[in-house]
């Protein structure tokens, strides 16, 4: 039986299997505020609120919304909409902390409508507690922040800059700047981490980074407007190319597009699922999720079918075995 959950304005979603921790007490952010925590101690999908500046705090078990995280508790954002965005995670032996890139504008409908010297911020938040960790400007508005694979570095893009920021994930200085193409939207990693990737919508490319060395691999032509190289846990990588219509298969080892798959729509955003062989994309505009099938004597994507969603059908994640998924609903603030 399915169910929707309402009352949000979402962005994102992620999956977190959540650790144990204290029962709520304040906590002290550098700015001398204070906050109250809180006791996410079960799995948990974290839904981003954009236009009410929240995180949503869904329990898998009975798929409540059990807590909301407000972000307007950071130091300089008290009082003002940052357009909270995309969201990552990184789990280490001191626990599960979230990135949150702030553009500073709506980017549901499209990346258009920036203007020169938006600056973005990047927030760090306490996973299990609630709390904010680290709330920092950043020079440009950004589209992501992502951690490294290592967990010790946030990588967020600056879009109108055309170029990267690598920061120090523990005292949150930039230690490298990357130039990459026009208007870089997406920062993710491959599975086995061994190559960053960045699509550049205004060069209709992607950048391929050593996340080591900091130097360019190569660099990818893909279709018209790419957003984002979503991850496989198949040796490849899923571009969705907004004005394009298409994904872009790239094979990880070889740098290759290995295949073009029309769409016939605008992608919302593409989620593999290797356990059932099965590639997910949204179709935002129509209100669908289109789904395709791994076929081996092709070796090539098949569509499989499509199923409704709710209008603004956007992010994905599924859980650990595969299923269920959650796929949020922009357009009307559900998931």
């Amino acid at each position: 039986m399915s169910r929707t959950i309402t009352g949000f304005s979402v962005l994102s979603v992620m999956l977190l299997t959540a650790g144990l921790v204290s029962s709520c007490r304040k906590h002290k952010m550098d700015d001398g505020m204070d906050t109250m925590e809180k006791n996410i101690n079960f799995p948990a999908a974290y839904v981003v609120n954009g236009e009410s500046n929240t995180l949503s705090v869904i329990r898998i078990s009975d798929n409540s919304v059990s807590e909301t995280i407000d972000l307007s508790m950071g130091a300089g954002t008290a009082g003002m909409m940052m357009w909270p965005h995309h969201i990552y995670q990184k789990t280490s032996a001191s626990g599960t902390q979230l990135a949150i890139a702030m553009p500073g504008m709506d980017l549901s409908a499209g990346h258009t409508g920036s203007m020169a010297g938006m600056k973005g911020r990047v927030m760090v938040v306490d996973a299990l507690k609630g709390t904010m960790i680290k709330d920092l400007e950043v020079p440009g508005m950004d589209h992501n922040a992502v951690f490294s694979p290592d967990g010790s570095e946030l990588w967020t893009s600056q879009m109108n800059d055309k170029k990267i920021l690598v920061l120090d994930a523990s005292t949150y200085a930039v230690k490298n700047t990357i130039a990459v193409g026009d208007e870089p939207a997406e920062i993710t990693f491959s599975a086995d981490g061994s190559k960053a990737y960045v699509s550049n919508g205004g060069d209709d490319n992607v950048t391929v980074i050593n996340p080591a060395t900091k130097a360019i691999i190569t660099t990818i032509p893909v279709g018209d407007n790419p957003v984002a190289a979503w991850v496989g846990y198949d040796g490849k990588m899923y571009v969705d190319n907004e004005d394009g219509q298409t994904v872009s298969v790239i094979n990880v080892a070889t740098n290759a597009v290995v295949q073009t798959i029309p769409l016939g729509f605008m992608p919302g955003s593409v989620a593999h699922n290797n356990l059932k062989k099965e590639l997910w994309v949204t179709d935002p505009m129509n209100s669908k999720v289109h789904y395709w099938n791994w076929n081996a004597t092709q070796n090539a994507w098949v569509h499989g079918g499509v199923f409704d969603a709710g209008a603004g059908a956007h992010a994905m994640a599924f859980t650990s075995d595969g299923n269920p998924a959650y796929v949020t609903n922009q357009s009307t603030q559900s998931v």
